[in-house]
């Protein structure tokens, strides 16, 4: 027989902390307290395996389950010496949800379930306090109507705000027992007349129509985007916790609390929490009343005039302190508790990992292994590398008030508030006369890309998570919001519409590239703190892992930027970034237009010397470490002109007409340039570009290099390879502008030629492009791209969809596709080295940052994960604790 059903309490329990999966975070850490002798109500856990029953069976239950629940419940009437429904002596229950993965607020819990017109009186006689009994009734009716029955619970508050009014009541504490017992009276009406049924007074019904809440709550709205946010999967299902009540609202001798055994906020070793004297726990977070701090400094450093915990409950509190020294040295880890004190007696009703800030987590980590509590090893594995975010940009306060607008996807971490500006020349000019500006477009393009980099922070309507603003955004470390299709953003009048309200030109914006928000007015926000404890756990993850960590970066604040973080080398180098300022591009758009070799060797030559001293710039800051070069592959149609002033410079600087340039723009246009005339196909078609790229890169390693300082191994890399053919065509003219250089100047030089892997057919053909590549680098934005046959810059409008129904678990642009991409990937890597055994392997797609795909990468045994500079310290904790996991 299944055993469906597990009971706790009473010093004893059928579980433990190990059985989190089936007996759900809260119903383990209730058995496992129990087991430690630890004051826990009794009560019993309904297993995740009846919530996945529940779902795959039209939402049914296994035949002997009531049966199991029946003896349970006889086991908790037992202990607690009261009977469920009895008339005189009635127990009564919590019933909670309880997942293996702490999901706080966001499924279903009833109190005080039991209650009905004939128990109430029996509590009411038991306690001896009739206010107390009508006090918990009205409470199980409002809760019971909200949370299982779908009367919303503003019906029930507003009844209690008029009596109060009539009465000249301020505090709920001010009604007696009377007033209590007409507001249940009241509340119960409401419920009929919303139902068309009476609140129901049967017990039995009562719990098994909690629990039915309960099971379905998990999958809500709230509970299925919370679990997609945190990437918890659907399928684990929750548990159901039924606990006998204790009473925090039995007068001043009880009360009930929430509670941390460090701060989550800082790490500080520091107790930390709240506490309410006779109250129950929904007054506490609430917000039904002003909680209590729960020590005399923290109450002192709040300047309350409240009692803490200590000083009105001295002796409670010394208990509930020795509880907090018993579970954090249990479960090795900083605890969330939640307690209730009844008439004098502590119970401890729930324990779990609490949730923390990165800055605490990190502090706390460091800590607990500075004090040999955990080992380091342990402490590396305790910090989200995702959470290190928050660490490296500006967050906004919790606290402060927000007009939230609309919501795009996060497309780049921190918070940013600025003036709204509509053009990239406005953003760069208004910045240099020191004003905060947030740049908004429908869509960027790398003529934007001056204006990026003076914004604060890059607002878009369209757009993904790896289009151009996202990319060139994290790149930068500015905060942006990508894909915001609520906003109707019109360039012209320089106006945002969206949902019936309208920011103008230069109003005030906040946006919050971890969450996606979108506000209107000014929101505070904190500045990040990089504390010694930061340094100190990244040491530890450096001597653990085996992938190297390179930055994707082209100018050279990127380049210092990433080597202050921590990484190994460039791992991708755009040189058509490098190409975007207003001063080059007119070379690179009369590069592109020119008729012939002469016009376009006319506009190399121009390029030549600044694209040789970007090189110079990168290689002194990244000296001694690799640096990865990936030659020109520009969509064409993000360089031609698109504006009269735009071909006119051109025009001009070519000594042509407007209109000749406009004709052969024409006749360059492309229906879908993202798979057009780019990467080597550029190169073969005009190899003296990929030449001047290849004189400039070598000639800049071998003055760098014969400066004092470590010499320069430059990796030269040709993209958007299909096949050997296109590789040796190009690799030969590469080597044979390298060779020549080098060997007039009489020096030596190492380099290496490789590709990018970012079509499916390479993945395929590696074996044998691996004849001529001497490294591989993935490109899995452009392989994401192509395997899908998704465009990344326009999937914003259909992905939610997609991961709603279940296709998708998330973006893959975001995290990367381990079943299909991956399986390229991997093909790739068994046919590169079985070609060349020594050939070196990376990613260089914005999934090299994110922790899931580092740990895949890791397991393919690849060399270096690449990401944008802001992103390197987490790939660099991820790639440590995927080293752990093995």
């Amino acid at each position: 027989m299944t055993n469906w059903v597990y009971s706790f309490g009473d010093g004893k329990a059928e579980g433990d902390a190990t059985m989190k999966n089936l007996l759900g975070g809260k119903g383990a850490n209730l058995a496992e307290m129990s087991n430690i002798g630890l004051p826990v109500p009794p009560g019993f856990t309904i297993t995740t395996d009846v919530c996945t029953y529940y779902y795959a069976n039209d939402d049914t239950y296994p035949d002997d389950l009531n049966a199991q629940v029946l003896a349970s419940l006889a086991e908790v009437e037992k202990t607690v010496g009261a009977r469920f429904g009895d008339s005189d002596n009635p127990l009564l229950v919590s019933v909670r949800s309880g997942a293996r993965v702490s999901m706080p607020g966001m499924m279903d819990t009833v109190l005080n379930l039991g209650l009905n017109d004939v128990t109430v009186e029996g509590l009411a006689r038991q306690s001896g306090d009739a206010r107390f009994a009508y006090d918990s009734y009205r409470r199980f009716i409002q809760m019971y109507s909200d949370v299982v029955l779908g009367v919303d619970h503003y019906n029930f508050e507003e009844i209690l705000e008029i009596l109060k009014e009539e009465k000249g009541y301020i505090l709920d504490t001010e009604l007696d027992a009377d007033d209590w017992k007409e507001v249940a009276q009241a509340f119960k009406k409401t419920a009929e007349e919303a139902l068309g049924y009476p609140f129901p007074q049967d017990v039995h019904e009562q719990l098994w129509g909690a629990v039915n809440a309960v099971f379905g709550s998990w999958m809500i709205d709230r509970a299925k985007t919370y679990r997609r946010i945190h990437n918890i999967s659907g399928d684990w299902g929750t548990a159901v916790n039924v606990q006998s009540m204790v009473f925090g609202n039995m007068g001043e001798t009880s009360a009930t609390g929430v509670t941390f055994t460090r701060d989550p906020s800082t790490g500080e070793n520091a107790y930390y929490g709240e506490f309410l004297i006779n109250a129950q726990g929904e007054d506490v977070v609430a917000g039904i009343r002003t909680p209590q701090n729960l020590t005399k400094v923290a109450r002192e450093k709040a300047s309350s005039d409240k009692p803490s915990m200590e000083e009105a409950m001295p002796v409670v509190y010394g208990e509930l302190a020795d509880v907090f020294v018993k579970l954090e040295a249990h479960y090795r880890d900083m605890q969330d508790i939640e307690f209730t004190v009844q008439k004098g007696k502590l119970w401890i009703l729930q324990t779990r990992s609490g949730k923390r800030t990165a800055k605490a987590a990190l502090k706390i980590a460091v800590d607990m292994a500075d004090d040999d509590i955990i080992t380091r090893e342990e402490a590396i594995m305790r910090v989200e590398p995702a959470a290190l975010d928050q660490l490296l940009h500006p967050t906004l306060d919790p606290n402060a008030k927000r007009d939230v607008l609309t919501i795009g996807l996060p497309a780049s971490p921190g918070a940013a508030c600025g003036i709204a500006v509509f053009t990239a020349d406005e953003a760069e000019e208004l910045a240099k006369a020191g004003k905060r500006v947030i740049l908004v477009r429908q869509e960027t393009s790398p003529e934007d890309i001056h204006g990026m980099h003076a914004a604060e922070g890059i607002l878009t309507s369209r757009g993904g998570m790896t289009s151009h603003a996202a990319v060139v955004a994290r790149g930068m470390g500015r905060p942006c919001v990508s894909g915001a299709g609520a906003l109707r953003i019109d360039m012209e009048n320089r106006v945002i519409n969206v949902l019936g309200r309208r920011i103008n030109n230069h109003e005030i914006l906040t946006i919050d590239g971890s969450t996606g928000e979108v506000m209107a007015g000014e929101v505070a926000t904190i500045q990040p703190e990089l504390s010694g404890d930061f340094g100190k756990l990244m040491g530890w993850a450096d001597k653990i892992r085996d992938l190297k960590v390179r930055a994707n970066a082209e100018t050279p604040l990127d380049a210092r930027t990433a080597r202050e973080f921590g990484a190994e080398g460039i791992g991708l180098c755009r040189t058509e970034h490098m190409f975007f300022d207003a001063d080059r591009i007119v070379n690179v758009r009369h590069m592109i237009l020119a008729e012939d070799m002469a016009g376009r060797e006319t506009a190399l030559a121009k390029l030549l010397p600044v694209q040789k001293q970007d090189f110079i710039d990168l290689f002194n800051i990244m000296r001694g470490l690799p640096v990865t070069v990936r030659l020109l592959d520009p969509p064409l149609h993000e360089f031609l002109p698109q504006k009269q002033e735009d071909f006119t410079s051109v025009a001009a600087a070519m000594g042509s007409s407007v209109e000749k340039l406009k004709f052969r723009a024409d006749a360059l246009y492309e229906t879908n340039p993202m798979l057009g005339h780019r990467g080597c196909r550029l190169g073969i078609s005009y190899p003296e570009i990929y030449e001047m790229q290849a004189r400039a890169i070598i000639e800049a390693a071998l003055e760098v290099s014969g400066s004092d300082g470590d010499p320069i191994v430059p990796e030269i890399m040709v993209p958007l390879v299909g096949s050997r053919k296109e590789l040796q065509i190009l690799k030969e003219k590469i080597s044979a502008v390298a060779e020549g250089i080098i060997a007039a100047s009489g020096a030596k030089l190492d380099y290496m030629v490789g590709t990018m892997i970012e079509l499916p057919r390479a993945a395929l053909q590696a074996g044998e492009i691996a004849n001529e590549a001497e490294f591989f680098s993935f490109g899995t934005n452009d392989l994401t791209q192509t395997t899908y046959g998704i465009s990344r810059d326009d999937s914003a409008n259909f992905l939610d969809d997609y991961i709603h129904a279940g296709i998708f678990e998330q973006d893959p642009f975001v995290s990367l596709d381990q079943d299909g991409v991956g399986e390229l990937i991997k093909i790739a890597v068994e046919r590169g080295r079985d070609t060349r055994a020594d050939i070196k392997l990376g990613i260089c797609g914005e999934h090299g940052g994110d922790p899931a795909s580092v740990e895949f990468c890791h397991g393919l045994g690849l060399d270096y994960v690449s990401c944008s500079p802001y992103r390197v310290p987490i790939a660099r904790l991820a790639a440590a604790q995927a080293k752990l996991k093995d």
